[in-house]
């Protein structure tokens, strides 16, 4: 795609969500964190339910400790992969209490380092958390980068290195959250809505969904006259 397109492309989704951010409920880096590491192959839907249940009771790396493995399973068990997510949770918060004295690191390698985290979880808190310009590719940020043509990429880290490299400075705090919305209302998977796409005369995808057509309105049914009833007698 050409800069000049690029920076359309950007304005356009900027002009319709001047700021955006994640969906996932939080109020503190620490809550971001864990509800991250719950996402994975889970929706934010599903995790926000689990966390509004979770962190009035426990939303610090000490509460949720205390809380222990078991204690946390009762309130993510309706997330998938929650028993490997406990086992994670619980080992990130020892960390995090024992070395960081129940604060989230603010660096990439600490980050990383934490059980459950990898580079797309330390890229989201980096991002959304502590303001840092990273972008955190995922499912939708993949799909949109390679069908517009913006950031293709054989797997995750070249569509992020090629989009570290094709979003323009004034661009790049909020392009992680832009493209994730797109693709998780616009560019599903399945069926991209393209009539509807405010970046579709950029978009090199071949294969765009065509408008539907107008349903004509079905003429009224003609109906046999009534012939008049025969009186007897």
């Amino acid at each position: 795609m050409k800069r000049a397109d690029v920076v359309e492309l950007f304005s356009r989704l900027r002009e319709l969500d001047p700021h955006p951010t994640t969906e996932l409920d939080y109020t503190t880096p620490f809550e971001l964190l864990v509800a991250v590491v719950l996402s994975a192959q889970a929706t934010d839907v599903g995790v926000n339910k689990a966390t509004r249940k979770l962190y009035p009771v426990a939303n610090t790396p000490q509460a949720i400790l205390d809380l222990g493995e078991e204690g946390l399973k009762r309130y993510i068990s309706t997330i998938g992969l929650f028993n490997a997510k406990a086992k994670n949770v619980i080992a990130l918060c020892r960390i995090l209490v024992e070395q960081y004295g129940g604060e989230v690191p603010r660096t990439r390698e600490a980050l990383e380092a934490l059980p459950g985290v990898g580079r797309k979880t330390a890229n989201v808190v980096l991002n959304t958390a502590f303001g840092h310009p990273t972008i955190a590719v995922d499912t939708h940020i993949f799909r949109v980068s390679n069908r517009t043509g913006l950031a293709p990429g054989k797997d995750v880290r070249a569509v992020e290195d090629k989009l570290e490299k094709t979003v323009p400075p004034e661009f790049k705090q909020d392009a992680h959250h832009w493209l994730i919305l797109h693709g998780r209302y616009v560019c599903k998977a399945r069926k991209p809505d393209c009539p509807q796409c405010v970046i579709r005369d950029l978009c090199r995808y071949k294969d765009k969904t065509p408008a539907e057509p107008e349903r004509k309105k079905a003429a009224p049914q003609k109906t046999a006259a009534k012939k008049p009833k025969r009186r007897l007698g």
